[in-house]
């Protein structure tokens, strides 16, 4: 008994977080990248790898099931948590690592899950695996069983059928891409949304909220726009840095963007900015293994209603990623510029239209992007256009984006 509460106690000490953010919860998200960077605690790339599962962001029905379904699948001893808001972020944290400590309570899968109050249930399941939603008959690996299908050489292949998302680290939460493979080519893709299951709620989507309230009337300055939106684009670069491999500059984008929504002043910034967009953007090894993936012209671009940075770039995922560095280095510069907004500048996505958000815009483009791709490539041109989740659910619950 001594032994097992020793090796429970060092779990509780540091353990793995696998950190599933729910649409509309991007608040909590960052608070809880935030917690866990500052307090050196591991982020989890698999349910296999968990301790802890934490969910932030409100409860959405939709996706209950998927996140039970990662819960099943991180082995013992585990705990879980659900914080719908930043606040709760550090409290549910806590109780996470006091049920480590807990045999009776870790041997029964214990979970904290509820409104970030403990208001918790039991459950019993272990098991390994990854979080891709599979349908149909597995495999013993976990692979659905492979049909076939004519190649464009007329011959008869294998194909294989999966789903990315709903929940998948560094993946817009909610939508889930189902993928038919020949091989490790994606021979057609099809994007579905949670809609209606997601519940009921009119938040304005995080990344968009001083455009938002421009759009109401209230006084915004350029400056604060161009932090939320230089923020919101580290976020961005954040994430597909992590998808390609490059931990340590996906953690100096985080840490960037966190110094950004802490107020931190366009001088002490400058410096430390111009110094990452200049590693990542040079770095022949990023362009190498992105190069001529996902082309989008900007004339396609605008065709089909995408505006913003995905637009602007006019081309591959280097040509993306370059524009957002681009930007996050412009509106550094533009911190401490007290002017109105003007009514015709973008947000990070670009601006709505038709009452559109301009992230339903980037979601419909992914499936003719994806179509024709290895499967490797498949997350960095997600990454590289990067669609908001808070946008896509304040979308599918029908709350509307002033133009």
């Amino acid at each position: 008994m001594d032994l097992t509460a020793g090796a429970l106690r060092a779990v509780a000490a540091r353990p793995h977080v696998l950190l599933v953010a729910t649409p509309g919860g991007t608040a909590a998200r960052l608070a809880a990248e935030r917690r866990l960077r500052l307090d050196d605690l591991p982020l989890a790339r698999t349910p296999a790898e968990a301790d802890i599962l934490l969910v932030a962001g409100p409860d959405r029905p939709g996706l209950r099931p998927a996140v039970d379904r990662l819960w099943q699948h991180l082995p013992a001893p585990r705990a879980r948590a659900h914080a719908a808001t930043p606040d709760a972020i550090g409290p549910a944290l806590e109780r996470c690592r006091t049920d480590l400590t807990r045999p009776s309570r870790v041997d029964a899968g214990h979970s904290s899950d509820g409104d970030g109050n403990g208001n918790g249930n039991h459950e019993g399941h272990k098991g390994h695996g990854d979080h891709h939603d599979h349908g149909g008959m597995e495999m013993p690996a976990g692979l659905p069983m492979a049909g076939t299908g004519p190649d464009r050489d007329g011959l008869e292949l294998d194909q294989l059928h999966i789903a990315l998302g709903p929940f998948l680290i560094d993946w817009p939460t909610g939508p889930t891409v189902r993928l038919t493979l020949q091989g490790d080519v994606i021979q057609r893709a099809e994007l579905e949304e949670p809609g209606e299951q997601l519940g009921d709620g009119g938040d304005v989507p995080f990344w968009a909220e001083p455009w938002a309230r421009a759009a109401e009337g209230e006084r915004i300055g350029i400056g604060q726009a161009a932090r939320r939106r230089a923020a919101a684009q580290l976020d961005s670069l954040g994430r597909l840095l992590a998808v390609a491999g490059w931990a340590g500059e996906a953690t100096t984008a985080r840490r960037l963007r966190d110094d950004l929504l802490d107020g931190a002043p366009g001088a002490a910034l400058r410096p430390g900015v111009r110094r990452f967009a200049r590693r990542v953007g040079r770095s022949r090894t990023l362009y190498w293994l992105t190069r001529g993936l996902g082309p989008l012209a900007g004339s396609r671009a605008r065709a089909a209603g995408v505006g913003g940075p995905a637009a602007r770039a006019d081309g591959d995922v280097p040509a993306r990623y370059r524009t957002w560095l681009a930007d996050v280095v412009r509106d550094v510069d533009r911190l401490a510029e007290t002017a109105p907004l003007p009514a015709d500048e973008e947000g990070p996505r670009g601006r709505p239209a038709g009452g559109e958000w301009p992230s339903a815009a980037l979601a419909r483009l992914l499936p003719d992007l994806l179509e024709g791709a290895e499967l490797a490539a498949a997350r960095l041109i997600v990454a590289s256009l990067d669609p908001d989740p808070d946008e896509l659910a304040a979308a599918a619950r029908g709350v509307t984006a002033r133009d």
